[in-house]
């Protein structure tokens, strides 16, 4: 192999990578808990966009329920996006580099 060349790919890598990571920001999914009370939104940067609440959970006897919708919206919403932006970075890099076992550029994550 042409050390130059591989040197040229691994830079080519690198640029899409990073171009991936950016694009990341673009793309969100929601959880929902309790039937739609609660919805968090994320991008595929793992951020907390939104979230909703209905106003029906607002009461004091609620609040240890409303803290478990939440928590349990919000890591739907983290799992479904983790798998999102794995399929992007995959689609980002295909045919980039040759399929080496073990060698997963979406733990880069």
């Amino acid at each position: 192999m042409d050390m130059m060349k591989m040197l040229g790919k691994v830079k080519e890598v690198q640029s899409k990578m990073k171009e991936a990571q950016d694009n990341l920001g673009h793309i969100t999914t929601t959880g929902e808990a309790g039937a739609g009370m609660v919805v968090a939104t994320v991008n595929g940067k793992k951020e907390l966009i939104d979230l909703q609440i209905d106003k029906s959970l607002f009461t004091p006897d609620d609040q240890e329920m409303l803290k478990d919708l939440i928590i349990a919206a919000v890591n739907k919403a983290m799992k479904d996006v983790e798998i999102l932006a794995k399929e992007e970075l995959k689609k980002s890099t295909e045919g980039m580099l040759p399929n080496i076992p073990g060698f997963d550029l979406s733990s880069m994550l």
